[in-house]
């Protein structure tokens, strides 16, 4: 199915949305629409000869700036994929209110074809151009990692970004988030979208308002299908493991395996790593991976690869009571209604994966203030938890434990932070998804998702005049 429905997908669910949300007249087609998207083609001279390539920047709502959204390196990358990618951080910077507008970036590559000398040469010449329309700024457009970049190119852009001199250079760390900590980074970014997933799987579990899953609300023993074992698909299978479900399959490009048992998540990205492969994991049933998310039933399937994974050619052959979508757009519009119709639910992309833009915008704050997280207070914490180990003593008459007493008094590191308001933020979105469900009566939890972003962006336009 192509990327073209997948821009179609992203504007139906909107379409939908705004049913349900009093809106002026045009306001609904203003803020369905990208605001700009432009087209980047530069020559590199690499192996003896000028090698040309093609990128994009697609900035969808500047209702708030700077704009925010990652860059992906795909050979399949093209200007529908990276206008509905940015739609799609518009709702979610909106539905977490993280102060971002949305944008996104795509270069058409594939990065196993380069060595990693000449991907720097590409992605700094990339910079240059990105920036020379201020669609790389610290208070402009702030891009990240995607699909097929890290760290490595996050530092890349941002030293090229530094190198052009640009006027605002005391706040040039910002032009980028995802970069190594040593760059300016910030601690837990890495695993920020799979540690999101998590917290998004267990705010759904305890909500009061949802229904148990296989007659529970906690995600022990429950199994889990996990489709894309990159950075945000293992993140995911490795805390849900660490929480106790039991990761039964990982559906890869090449090959899936399954085990009932639940499969160790550390030991398979080993293999991986020995192997180049998931395929033949010893102890596990490998299948081709295009029966990946039919060959078994599971509580719970988490794709976390690319868009368009579940369409109407195999929705009705997968069986799973919760699909939790850590990709963007992995279910179709139409896949959806047949998945609702099914009694299959649907935690949306918006909400689930918005755990790499929180984590950004705190690495942005951090690069802005030029303070790192939780260093005012430090020792205060400190000597608050040592104060706290010490009455607890004494009303109890008696020593706590090693591991309660280091527990309680121990120092909040910048890690501590990131996660603690990460998880603060994904459960106050969910209750948030979950009012309006309850008072406006909408049918999904995505169709609830949608409406709380649309209202504030909406909000947002009335407020600046629009």
């Amino acid at each position: 199915m192509s990327t073209q429905n997948f821009l179609q997908s992203v504007e139906r669910f909107i379409d939908t949305a705004t049913h349900s949300v009093n809106l002026p007249e045009g306001l609904a087609e203003r803020i369905a629409q990208c605001n700009s998207t432009y087209t980047v083609r530069f020559g590199v001279k690499l192996r003896g000869r000028i090698h040309s390539f093609v990128g994009w920047r697609s900035v969808h709502s500047e209702h708030i700036e700077p704009v925010k959204g990652g860059i992906r390196y795909a050979s399949d990358a093209n200007q529908d994929e990276v206008e509905a990618l940015a739609t799609l951080m518009s709702l979610k910077c909106a539905l977490v209110n993280v102060p971002f507008g949305g944008s996104k970036g795509a270069l058409q590559i594939n990065p196993a074809d380069w060595s990693e000398d000449e991907l720097e040469r590409i992605t700094r010449r990339f910079t240059q151009e990105l920036a020379r329309r201020n669609l790389i700024h610290p208070g402009r457009n702030v891009p990240a990692p995607d699909m097929g970049t890290g760290e490595r190119e996050m530092a890349w852009m941002a030293d090229e970004y530094r190198k052009l001199g640009n006027s605002d250079a005391i706040n040039q760390a910002a032009c980028v988030t995802g970069k190594p900590v040593v760059r300016g980074g910030i601690e837990g970014r890495v695993e920020a979208t799979g540690r999101g997933v998590q917290y998004a799987l267990n705010a759904y579990l305890s909500h009061p308002d949802t229904a148990p899953l296989s007659g529970q609300k906690s995600i022990k023993d429950l199994s889990v299908v996990v489709q894309g074992f990159g950075n945000v698909g293992y993140h995911a299978a490795k805390f849900l493991s660490e929480d106790g479900a039991r990761i039964t399959g990982i559906v890869e490009h090449d090959a899936a395996i399954f085990d009932e048992r639940g499969l160790d998540i550390d030991a398979v990205a080993g293999f991986r790593r020995e192997t180049g492969s998931i395929a033949d994991f010893p102890g596990a049933e490998t299948v081709p991976s295009a029966r990946g998310l039919t060959h078994r039933a599971a509580d719970i399937l988490i794709p976390a690869a690319k868009e368009n994974a579940i369409t109407l050619e195999n929705c009705h052959e997968i069986d799973y009571k919760l699909i939790v979508e850590a990709a963007n757009g992995p279910v179709t519009a139409d896949a959806e209604e047949v998945l609702t119709q099914r009694g299959i639910l649907v935690l949306p992309d918006l909400y689930v994966n918005a755990g790499g833009v929180v984590v950004s915008y705190f690495e942005w704050v951090k690069n802005i203030t030029h303070l790192p997280f939780g260093l005012m207070d430090k020792r205060q914490n400190a000597s608050t938890g040592q104060a706290v180990v010490a009455a607890l003593e004494e009303i109890s008459g008696r020593p706590l434990q090693d591991g309660q007493r280091k527990q309680i008094a121990r120092e909040t590191s910048e890690i501590d932070l990131v996660r603690s308001g990460l998880e603060e933020i994904m459960t106050r979105a969910f209750d948030d998804i979950m009012h309006c469900q309850r008072t406006q009566k909408v049918d999904t939890l995505r169709m609830a998702a949608y409406v709380v972003t649309i209202t504030r962006i909406a909000d947002y336009y009335r407020a600046i005049g629009l």
